[in-house]
């Protein structure tokens, strides 16, 4: 039986950067947008021919590859990642599609809890901000929200108080994350979100699937997640189990975070009235503040980056 192939899609500005040719028949060749369904399951596109030149990233022994039905079963000669299935389908206005998916992206998909359908804090249709860059959105359709689409500074997902951004929410799978981490890019991501009154990075996965990573060594994400969090405590990173819990999470966290902006910090009266009599403490200033304060004090701070420790330091004496 042929081998499972993998291979860089020639078409520089396709969507679907990776090609897959299956061992079934004379062979089927799929336009795939990534190269295994390890979060969710991924939309592929059928083309025609396998480009004699092909860019060949992986080459797995085929084990057992059958149609069933409108779907093909398929068996890889590997420890993990061998079992997967192709399920030809139709979508929006009839059109054929086929998704590529596995047992656990298809539990995923499918989550065995009911999503709650109460309003957060009280908001009919909570107005979200989608990036415009963001290329398979979420459209909050289980919760009441309603969605825009429109530039974002910072974040995948946003609320405004105002014509103001208030809290962002960026949106990452686990390949995502584990990327943006040994490239370097989360940290200025995070940098640009800690500038927002709230923000928070939510991932399409559970923490423990860190440590089931094959493709680079667990201990080096699970230490640049804990870098990011100590150096960042201002912007969250958290792990969710499944898409639709990530997306349910993002909706509350949002609102809430809408919400406390709004409604500012308690009274003197207020907190004269609380029962245990310890206030929280004042909560740190943002990255943004403290640019501000330099400035007029005659600091030359960048706009994004790291803001030096002796403008921190000073800042803090001066409070």
């Amino acid at each position: 039986m042929d081998d499972f192939l993998i291979a860089r899609n020639p078409e520089q500005d396709s969507t679907l950067p990776y090609l897959v040719r299956i061992s079934l028949g004379d062979g089927v060749v799929l336009k795939a947008k990534d190269v295994w369904p390890r979060t969710s399951k991924l939309y592929c596109h059928r083309t025609h021919e396998w480009p004699e030149d092909a860019e060949i990233i992986e080459r797995v022994a085929t084990r057992s590859c059958s149609s069933r039905g409108a779907a093909i079963d398929l068996v890889l000669d590997r420890r993990r990642e061998s079992r997967s299935q192709f399920v030809m389908t139709r979508i929006r206005g009839g059109r054929p599609a086929i998704f590529w998916q596995t047992a656990r992206t298809t539990k995923q998909a499918r989550p065995n809890v009911d999503l709650p359908t109460a309003r957060a804090q009280g908001v009919a249709d909570l107005p979200i901000l989608v990036d415009s860059h963001e290329r398979y959105p979420w459209r909050f359709t289980h919760q009441q929200a309603v969605t825009e689409r429109r530039g974002l500074p910072a974040g995948d997902y946003a609320v405004t108080d105002g014509d103001r951004i208030v809290a962002a929410v960026e949106r990452k799978s686990l390949a995502d994350l584990v990327s943006s981490l040994t490239s370097g890019k989360l940290t200025y991501l995070l940098a640009e979100l800690s500038d927002l009154p709230r923000a928070a990075v939510v991932v399409e996965d559970r923490y423990a699937q860190v440590f089931a990573l094959d493709r680079v060594r667990p201990a080096v994400v699970a230490e640049a997640i804990a870098e990011c969090q100590a150096r960042f405590p201002a912007v969250p990173i958290f792990f969710a189990e499944n898409r639709q819990l990530a997306q349910e999470w993002t909706y509350r966290f949002l609102a809430a975070a809408r919400e406390e902006l709004r409604t500012g910090p308690a009274t003197g009266e207020e907190i004269a009235t609380m029962a245990a009599g310890n206030p929280a403490p004042p909560s740190a200033a943002t990255p943004g503040e403290i640019r501000e304060w330099a400035r007029e004090h005659g600091w030359t701070v960048s706009d994004r980056g790291r803001i030096p420790t002796d403008v921190r330091r000073a800042f803090e004496e001066s409070a």
